[in-house]
């Protein structure tokens, strides 16, 4: 299928930028279909992009607006991997970020993660996942516990992960020239990859 990505419009930026702040509603509704045109658009066509070049991305969403200013400051899309697990990209003034997530899971799940983390062979499998993701410069996040869960030890040589009930893997891409051009398929292909151990390691064990 012939791409139809070309880039983000560099006119993509005046329009986030009128909407800075706290814009009114006659700035939102006066700045909607150039937003909708240069902004949302580009998003569109970039995941069905990357899902024409995998089919493991097909199942994404592009976020339209809602009351609050974030919604209209930000374009975030979401590729859906497994309950509770998605890959995710925003664009606003400061460029194009990626993340890979693991978060919102039910009680069902976040046990499933304490024993895959507590497990000697997956646990240290998913600390090495994670590393790896550091020396890239990814930053891992999430919501974390002051202590470690009960029926753990807490000198657990997991016991940070351990205290996870969500991890958010992110990565600021920028927003250089490249932007502009059909080049940020590939882009997001090789960084998608970069996180697909992560994701492989949750929907082995803890989104089944």
């Amino acid at each position: 299928m012939t791409a139809s990505f070309a880039g983000w419009p560099r006119e993509a930026f005046d329009v986030l930028l009128q909407l800075d702040g706290e814009p009114s509603e006659e700035v939102r509704q006066r700045c909607r279909a150039d937003r909708e045109q240069l902004v949302r658009q580009p998003m569109i066509a970039l995941m069905n992009d990357v899902a024409d070049a995998d089919g493991a991305y097909e199942d994404f969403s592009v976020w339209s607006y809602a009351k609050l200013a974030w919604y209209w400051q930000h374009q975030p899309a979401v590729v859906r991997i497994r309950k509770f697990l998605e890959l995710s990209l925003g664009f606003d003034l400061d460029g194009l970020r990626v993340q890979g997530a693991w978060w919102y899971a039910d009680s069902t799940q976040v046990e499933r993660y304490r024993r895959a983390v507590g497990d000697d062979a997956s646990g240290e499998q998913l600390a090495t996942i994670l590393d790896a993701l550091r020396t890239k410069g990814f930053s891992i996040t999430g919501d974390v516990m002051k202590r470690v869960p009960r029926g753990y030890d807490k000198d657990h040589p997991r016991a940070e992960l351990l205290k996870h009930r969500t991890v958010r893997v992110q990565r600021p891409l920028g927003c250089d020239d490249w932007l502009h051009t059909p080049g940020v398929v590939d882009r997001v292909l090789e960084v998608f990859g970069e996180l697909r151990p992560m994701m492989a390691w949750f929907a082995t064990h803890v989104s089944v």
